[in-house]
């Protein structure tokens, strides 16, 4: 299943779902990764459990999650060489009279500081607008990390609140900003 409709170009990138068929893209952009360079950076990752077989059943639940409307994760490629580049993902939060989600997003980081990850957010955010038919996206970024909310702000993501003790990592339970963008204004589908 492609997931055409899911697709969207900038100057640099393809934005869309991952498929069987870029498993070495995918595996090749991980193995790549420099150690960590920052608290919110993971550096290199433990990529020998990850064989073809597994990654398309990654895939395969992935595909899933997107005809039930629940996530939408995305893989970024390079034009050039189709080298991926890191992932995007929508959360649907709630349908009906809100239309709203989440979005998140990981440049693998040999990739930082070329403008990569404010293109394939700005595409992102495309697709959640003229394809999803979202009306409100959320981003929640850890307090520290000023160069994402930095981001969010440059793709017309508005400060709205911090969540305290919102969400559990690195076992504790830590605060974030909430960032947050409208997107259309039309009135939900099948209301």
């Amino acid at each position: 299943m492609k997931f055409e409709y899911l697709s969207e170009e900038t100057e640099r990138l393809v934005i869309r779902p991952l498929q069987h068929s870029d498993y070495q893209a995918w595996l090749t952009g991980f193995c790549g990764r420099f150690d960590s360079r920052s608290p919110y950076d993971e550096g290199r990752l433990d990529m020998s459990i990850c064989t073809e077989n597994w990654y398309n059943q990654l895939v395969d639940k992935h595909h899933q999650f997107i005809k039930e409307d629940k996530i939408y994760i995305f893989g970024i490629f390079r034009k050039a060489d189709g080298m991926h580049l890191g992932n995007l993902d929508i959360v649907t939060l709630s349908r009906s009279h809100f239309q709203w989600a989440e979005c998140g997003y990981t440049i693998h980081n040999q990739f930082w500081r070329k403008g990569y990850a404010f293109e394939a957010l700005t595409a992102m955010l495309k697709i959640a607008d003229k394809r999803l038919k979202y009306h409100r996206v959320e981003a929640h970024v850890n307090i520290g990390n000023i160069p994402s909310a930095k981001l969010l702000e440059k793709a017309g993501f508005q400060y709205e609140c911090t969540r305290e003790k919102f969400i559990f990592e690195n076992g504790e339970w830590t605060d974030h900003l909430v960032y947050a963008k409208t997107l259309n204004n039309m009135p939900p589908v099948n209301m």
